[in-house]
């Protein structure tokens, strides 16, 4: 019988045919792609003399049904993780990492690909560099016992990342709170009925420190309750983890001639260097530092007491509904989930772009609670597939995220599918749900509409400095009044948002910006340290932390940081290590570039730049060069600022440039 993962697939798009596809497949068609990857390999190394098309574009495609296997088991491995999918990844991640490095260490493939005739145009050019930086990163220059050691060190970060994940998953599910309808006191009756099963109510873990529900629980006990269970999180199974993957790390970047792991990670971003990234956290951390204690403060002048980190969130909502007349459980109802992403997310990318997005009811997503959205051009024209998975569950890991099953490239002739995933727990969304909704559009924006000849520049395989850029920017679009006023009708009188509560709903987005911006820097701080290390480690996990935040000024009462070591996902099982910092690198380039929109306004002529610019462009292009497209000029930092409330800093760039 075919193994469905080792033939491409037949339906619009490559969708995978999940209907077909067990766990079972996937072993089996692990083995025959390993081998006939490293058969394609042999055979470009073999081939006669050396030409672009089968040497460097050979290289391109090469690997077709190991990405299609991997591409199927990683991304459902997220979304339901089972004690069998773990197993089956214990298994082959090792052998995965182990099969990459014989590539990259392959010394005829590198030689080969680095004499090649490269061709003048831009975007060949821009491969042919990339791939050089590829193999000397991956060790292609060393010599034998570095080679082996640098294999070794691979294959155990790979095994530690998947475990880091694995016991954080098993912890946020073993912490989830049970209360009672009383310690629930706050919540309306849509979100009591998403915690109820079977006369329980139980609520997970988030994976941010501080938790959402912290903002609407009337009851301070079950504040605590809930927040003192996010922080138990990896407290026990993950602190060697973190520690053995920081010098793993470490002697690797040594290895490859870099003096950190900050060090080697941010070359290939578009900061370019470790010190400007710690640079911008030290310029922000005094003023964020101090209007988080200036909120702090007023909150607990509300509160008639001195707050903690599991109180300072719900006084904080307090006082903004005072001060601003809004009420949170009042201001849902106008964010139904379907509404919000049809008459929301998909108008305003109508808006912009001109594309349309339609459910393929025709189409089976990986579970029955997954959609099939079909994206197409204003002629018609099939751009390609989104997947949409919004509900929450204990085996979904935590966050949010865009992932791809099908990157496009005009040499593969494949057109890209990519899923959206969330963790919702109610119908009716809140301020951040929704904006989260827009974020990860923008993500699914970078890859379906990539135009791009080789698939390593495909959609977001860019800098995680820049890959952020196009998901904050659409996030903006989400409160503008021309798309607010389309989707956020009332639930059951299906009366548009008064302009009022409009109004005040976007200047509820800058309130609290010290606490947001301080948790935020704090944690950015802690991974830029953790992997700035130069020498001996320490061995206590929270000191270390809390010297970390004491060094930049963020030791602020009751602030946590975003995320603790020992539950942060992002740089000890996902791709941002000593790339935190990233989300404001980012954010820098959205603020000054939605300033554009704000002057030109949402429409066609704004959309098609960002479109060609940045969109489309995906590794193609130089990333300053791409900016300056869209922007007309270099970034500005100053929007940033005065969007945090941080407009009396200045950053280390600024000083420099006057």
């Amino acid at each position: 019988m075919t193994n469905p993962l080792l033939t491409p697939s037949t339906l619009p798009y490559n969708l995978p045919d999940f209907a077909n596809i067990r766990l079972e497949h996937v072993e089996p068609a692990f083995e025959e792609a390993l081998r006939h990857h490293a058969a394609e390999i042999a055979e470009i190394t073999t081939a006669a003399e050396p030409t672009w098309e089968n040497t460097v574009e050979a290289f391109e495609l090469a690997g077709a049904d190991l990405d299609r296997v991997m591409a199927w088991f990683f991304n459902l491995q997220g979304t339901d993780a089972t004690d069998d999918f773990d197993a089956v990844a214990d298994r082959i991640v090792p052998r995965l990492s182990a099969h990459v490095d014989s590539i990259y260490q392959n010394d005829e493939l590198y030689q080969r690909i680095k004499g090649v005739e490269v061709p003048e145009d831009g975007e060949s050019q821009r491969l042919h560099a990339e791939l050089m930086r590829r193999f000397t990163r991956r060790g292609a220059n060393l010599d034998a016992a570095g080679k082996s050691r640098l294999q070794e060190i691979n294959q155990r970060l790979s095994e530690l990342s998947e475990r880091f994940g694995r016991n954080l998953l098993a912890d946020t599910t073993r912490l989830a709170v049970e209360f009672t309808r009383d310690e629930l006191a706050g919540l309306s009756e849509d979100q009591l009925a998403s915690y109820e099963k079977d006369g329980r109510y139980v609520v997970p873990i988030e994976l941010p420190t501080t938790q959402s529900l912290q903002s609407e629980l009337q009851d301070a006990a079950a504040r605590h309750k809930l927040f003192d269970a996010s922080r138990k999180r990896g407290q026990d199974s993950n602190r060697d983890i973190v520690l053995e993957s920081v010098a793993l790390r470490q002697e690797r970047a040594k290895l490859l001639g870099f003096d950190s792991h900050a060090d080697y990670v941010i070359a290939e971003e578009t900061a370019g260097t470790a010190a400007a990234a710690r640079q911008l956290i030290a310029d922000l951390a005094p003023a964020a530092a101090a209007n988080a204690e200036a909120e702090r403060k007023l909150a607990g002048e509300l509160a008639g007491e001195d707050l903690d980190g599991a109180d300072w969130p719900y006084w904080q909502a307090k006082r903004r509904a005072e001060e601003l007349g809004l009420d949170e459980a009042e201001l849902r109802k106008y964010f139904p989930l379907e509404q919000v992403l049809t008459d929301g997310v998909f108008y305003a990318a109508n808006l912009l772009y001109g594309i349309t997005v339609d459910k393929r009811a025709d189409l089976a997503g990986y579970r029955d609670d997954v959609d099939v959205w079909e994206v197409k051009e204003e002629d018609g024209t099939g751009i390609g597939l989104l997947l949409t998975d919004y509900a929450a569950r204990p085996s979904k890991r935590g966050g949010a995220w865009m992932s791809s099953f099908v990157d496009q490239s005009h040499l593969a002739g494949t057109k890209p599918v990519v899923v959206n995933v969330m963790s919702i727990n109610s119908n009716l969304l809140t301020i951040d749900e929704v904006t989260t909704l827009f974020h990860e559009f923008g993500h699914a924006l970078h890859g379906l509409l990539s135009d791009v000849r080789y698939p390593s520049h495909s959609g977001t395989n860019v800098p995680r400095d820049w890959v952020e850029f196009p998901s904050q920017i659409n996030e903006n679009y989400a409160f503008a009044p021309e798309i607010a006023r389309n989707y956020a009708r009332h639930v059951d009188t299906d009366e548009p948002i008064p302009a009022p509560l409009l109004e005040a709903m976007e200047a509820s987005r800058q309130f609290g910006q010290g606490f947001s911006t301080a948790e935020y820097l704090a944690a950015s701080a802690i991974d830029l340290a953790w992997h700035s290390l130069d020498g001996e480690l320490p061995s206590d996990v929270d000191a270390f932390e809390a010297q970390v935040l004491r060094d930049y000024g963020l030791d602020v009462d009751g602030l946590e940081p975003r995320y603790r070591s020992t539950w942060f996902n992002h740089i000890f099982a996902g791709g941002y290590s000593a790339g935190y910092y990233s989300y404001l690198w980012a954010e820098a380039l959205d603020a000054d570039g939605y300033a554009l929109v704000a002057e030109e306004g949402i429409n066609r002529a704004t959309g098609a730049k960002f479109r060609d610019a940045i969109l489309s462009r995906g590794a193609s292009r130089d990333y300053d060069e791409a900016y300056r497209a869209f922007r007309g000029r270099d970034k500005d930092t100053q929007p940033l600022l005065k969007r945090r409330g941080l407009a009396g800093a200045r950053t280390d760039a600024q000083k420099n440039s006057r």
